[in-house]
C-alpha cells in the first residue's frame, strides 16, 4: 500500500534519482543510469530497485504503457525541498526558520548569495 507522498522523506539515494528526473523530465531506468553512472558507479538493477521503491513510496509515478516502464517525479522540485527544509527546521531547529537562515549564512556565503537573499527578503516585505 502507498503511504502518503507529503509524509515520506526521500533518502540520499532517492534524492539522487529525483534530481535526475526533476532535470530530464520523464525517463526510462536506462535513461536515469545512464545520468546516474557518469559521477557514481551504480548496477543498472539498484536504479531499478530503488525507482521500484519509490514508487511504492509514491515518490514517482510509472507509465506502464510501454515495454520499457517510464518514471516521472510525483512532487516537484520545489514542493520536496519544502518538505525536507520544514522537516529539517522542526527537528534540527526546534522550528525556528530563523536559526536554520543564520546557521546557513556563514563566512562562506558569496556577495551575490546575499545581495540574492537580501533582493528576497525586500520581495517579501512588499
Amino acid at each position: 500500500m502507498a503511504q502518503e507522498n507529503s509524509t515520506v522523506k526521500p533518502t540520499q539515494a532517492e534524492l539522487t534519482l529525483l534530481n535526475v528526473l526533476w532535470k530530464m523530465g520523464p525517463a526510462t531506468v536506462r535513461q536515469v543510469h545512464d545520468v546516474v553512472s557518469t559521477t557514481q558507479k551504480t548496477g543498472y538493477t539498484t536504479v531499478l530497485k530503488i525507482l521500484q521503491i519509490m514508487h511504492e513510496k509514491s515518490l514517482v509515478i510509472r507509465d506502464e504503457s510501454n515495454r520499457a516502464h517510464v518514471y516521472a517525479a510525483a512532487n516537484s522540485q520545489t514542493q520536496t525541498q519544502s518538505s525536507l527544509i520544514k522537516d529539517l527546521i522542526s527537528k534540527a531547529f526546534g522550528g525556528s526558520t530563523s536559526k536554520l537562515v543564520m546557521r546557513a549564512i556563514d563566512d562562506s556565503t558569496s556577495e551575490q548569495e546575499i545581495n540574492d537573499i537580501r533582493q528576497l527578503l525586500n520581495s517579501l516585505e512588499k
